[in-house]
C-alpha cells in the first residue's frame, strides 16, 4: 500500500502528472482499469478525470475523451469512499443532493479534511485540490458558515481564497503543473474586489514551470520567447518541450528548419517535425505546412493526393492558409478530379494578395467554368492578377465594345 493511496493509484499520479515525461502514462491509465474494477475508489476517480480531457489531464497522454464514462466512474468513486472524488465532483457541480447522500462521509468536511491531511503530508494531487476549495470558493458549501453582515463575509472571504497560493505553489513545485496554471489566473486575474491582480508575480509561471520540466509550460515559455524576439532560446525550449511529448512544439521546430532563418534549411527534417505533430487536437499547422510541402515537393517526394488530403483536413478544422494550394489543386485536377466548382469555393476564401489566386478566379467567371459566364467580374480579377503572365494572356482574350460590355474577342 502507498503513502497516500493504493499502489496503482500513486504510480498513476506520478505517471500521469508528476513525471509526464516519462511516457508512462497509457500504461498507468490501464492499470487505473482494472484497479477500478476492482474496487479501487480513489482509482475510480483519477480515471474519471483521464477521460475528461486536456482540462483534466494532459494532451499528451493521447487519452480517450467520454464525458459519460467518466460520470459514471465519479459517482461511482464516490459511493466507494474517495474523499478526493467528493471535492472533485464538487468542483465539477455533479455533487447532487441524491450522490451526497449515498457518501459515505458524515459530511463534506469529514471528506476535505481527509484530503487537506495528505495535503499536509506533502501529496501534491490533494495540495492542488485543497488549493482548488479556496480558488472557488468551494469552501462556502464546505463549511457553511452564516455572517452578521456583509463585511464579516468578505473578510472570511479573502482570508480563504487567498489561502489558495501557498497550496497552489506547493502542488506546483511538486508535479501538478496545473496548479501552476490556476496560480497564473490568480495573479493575472486576481479575484473581484476581494483580491486584486497581482501580474507582476505571473510573469514568471511559466518559466518557472518550464525550468521544472513541464512540456506545455516548456511549449508556452517557448511561445513567450518568440513573441520577444528571442527566437533561438524558443526554440531549444520547444524542443524539450517536444522531446517531452507535447506535440504542439514540433509545428514551431519544423517551421524553424523550414524558413531557416535561425537554423540550416532543412525541408526534410522540417517534414519529419510537422509529422510527429499531426495531431487534430494540436491545430491545422502541421497538417498544413506538410501538405504544402508535399504539393510543393520540398523535402519529400511530390504528392498532390497526399498533398490534398492533408491540406483538406487543415481546412476542415477551420484553416485557409492552404485554400490556395487547394483552389489550385482543384482547379487543374492536382491530385483530384478536377472540379471548377470546388476550385472557386476554396479560392473565394482566401482574404489576401495573391496573383496566381487572381487569376484562377478570372478564368472560372469569365469562361463560366463551374458559374455562369461573369466576363465583366473574370476581368476584374485578371487585372487583379498585374503582370502575372497566364493572367494578361487570359486578359488578351477580351474586349470593352463601344457600350463599355467586356466581351470575347
Amino acid at each position: 500500500m502507498g503513502k497516500y493511496f493504493s499502489d496503482v493509484v500513486e504510480k498513476a499520479l506520478k505517471d500521469i502528472y508528476y513525471e509526464v515525461r516519462t511516457g508512462k502514462g497509457k500504461e498507468s491509465f490501464q492499470l487505473l482499469e482494472q484497479a477500478s474494477a476492482k474496487g479501487d475508489a480513489d482509482a475510480s476517480c483519477i480515471l474519471a478525470r483521464c477521460y475528461c480531457g486536456y482540462q483534466y489531464v494532459w494532451s499528451g497522454h493521447g487519452f480517450p475523451e467520454d464525458d459519460e464514462r467518466a460520470d459514471v466512474l465519479i459517482r461511482k468513486s464516490i459511493e466507494q469512499g474517495s474523499a478526493i472524488g467528493v471535492l472533485l465532483a464538487l468542483r465539477s457541480g455533479q455533487l447532487t443532493p441524491e450522490l451526497k447522500e449515498r457518501m459515505p462521509f458524515s459530511s463534506l468536511e469529514e471528506a476535505f479534511n481527509i484530503v487537506l491531511e495528505k495535503a499536509e503530508g506533502g501529496e501534491p494531487f490533494c495540495q492542488y485540490m485543497i488549493g482548488n476549495v479556496y480558488f472557488w470558493w468551494d469552501f462556502l458549501e464546505i463549511y457553511g458558515k452564516r455572517f452578521p453582515d456583509d463585511k464579516a463575509l468578505n473578510a472570511y472571504m479573502k482570508e480563504n481564497i487567498s489561502r489558495c497560493e501557498g497550496w497552489f505553489w506547493k502542488a506546483f513545485k511538486g508535479g501538478m503543473y496545473y496548479a501552476g496554471n490556476n496560480l497564473n489566473k490568480y495573479y493575472e486575474k486576481g479575484d473581484g474586489d476581494l483580491i486584486l491582480p497581482q501580474p507582476e508575480k505571473a510573469a514568471g509561471i511559466w518559466r518557472t514551470g518550464a525550468e521544472l520540466g513541464y512540456p506545455i509550460h516548456q511549449y508556452i515559455y517557448a511561445k513567450e520567447l518568440d513573441k520577444a524576439g528571442r527566437k533561438d532560446e524558443a526554440l531549444e525550449w520547444h524542443k524539450r518541450a517536444a522531446d517531452g511529448g507535447e506535440a504542439g512544439s514540433w509545428f514551431y521546430i519544423g517551421l524553424a528548419y523550414e524558413e531557416g532563418e535561425i537554423v540550416p534549411k532543412d525541408y526534410p527534417y522540417a517534414a519529419q517535425c510537422y509529422e510527429k505533430g499531426l495531431r487534430p487536437s494540436e491545430g491545422a499547422g502541421c497538417f498544413n505546412r506538410l501538405g504544402a510541402l508535399y504539393f510543393d515537393g520540398n523535402g519529400v517526394p511530390k504528392d498532390y493526393e497526399k498533398a490534398v488530403s492533408l491540406l483538406t483536413k487543415a481546412s476542415e478544422m477551420g484553416s485557409k492558409w492552404g485554400c490556395d494550394y487547394l483552389g489550385k489543386a482543384y482547379f487543374y485536377g492536382l491530385g483530384v478530379q478536377q472540379d471548377y466548382i470546388r476550385a472557386r469555393e476554396y479560392l473565394e476564401k482566401i482574404d489576401w494578395e495573391d496573383k496566381n489566386v487572381y487569376y484562377m478566379l478570372g478564368v472560372i467567371y469569365a469562361q463560366g467554368r463551374g458559374v455562369p459566364a461573369d466576363i465583366k467580374k473574370g476581368v476584374e480579377y485578371l487585372k487583379k492578377a498585374g503582370n502575372q503572365k497566364e493572367a494578361k494572356g487570359e486578359l488578351a482574350k477580351y474586349k470593352r465594345t463601344f457600350l463599355g460590355k467586356w466581351v470575347a474577342r
